[in-house]
C-alpha cells in the first residue's frame, strides 16, 4: 500500500470463496416489479471490474477536484496501468512528487489535467514538470 496526499493505493487480492450473491433479474429503478422469478448466482467483483489483474490497482480518492465527474472523497477507484492514455480519459497521474486524479486533455503536443470542479485550476503540463500518467480509471466504487 502506498499513500500520498490525494490517493491511497491498494493491490487487489485473490478472491476468497465464491463471491457475493447476485440476483440476475435486474432491479427496477422505475416502478416495482414482482420478484417471484429470480435466479440467485454468485458474482465476483474482481471478475466484473478488473480486466487485467496484474496491472490493476485500487486507490481511494481524497479531495473534491473531481466531484462533477462523480468521483467523491473516499470513493474507491479501479485503475488499470495497461490501458493507453487518451484524450478525455480520467487518469491517475504522478505530478511533481504527488499523485492526482484528473481528466486528460490532449491537443496537438500539449497535455492538460482538467479537474471536474470549477474551484480547482486546470494544470498545463510542461517539460519542467516531473509527470507520468500512472494509470486509467476504469470504475469507481461508491458508498451510499
Amino acid at each position: 500500500m502506498r499513500t500520498s496526499q490525494t490517493l491511497t493505493f491498494f493491490t487487489p487480492e485473490a478472491p476468497s470463496g465464491n463471491g457475493a450473491i447476485f440476483v440476475d433479474t435486474g432491479i427496477s429503478a422505475g416502478f416495482p416489479e414482482p420478484a417471484n422469478d429470480f435466479n440467485e448466482n454468485r458474482i465476483s467483483l474482481d471478475d466484473e471490474l478488473i480486466q487485467n489483474k496484474d496491472s490493476t490497482f485500487f486507490a481511494k480518492v481524497k479531495g473534491q477536484s473531481m466531484i462533477n465527474a462523480g468521483l467523491d472523497d473516499s470513493d474507491l477507484l479501479v485503475i488499470d496501468r495497461s490501458l493507453e492514455p487518451k484524450n478525455n480519459k480520467i487518469a491517475v497521474c504522478f505530478l511533481d512528487g504527488e499523485f492526482t486524479v484528473k481528466r486528460l486533455r490532449v491537443e496537438k503536443n500539449e497535455v492538460w489535467l482538467q479537474p471536474e470542479n470549477p474551484d480547482y485550476p486546470i494544470i498545463n503540463i510542461t517539460e519542467d514538470n516531473n509527470f507520468i500518467i500512472w494509470g486509467i480509471v476504469t470504475n469507481v466504487i461508491k458508498k451510499v
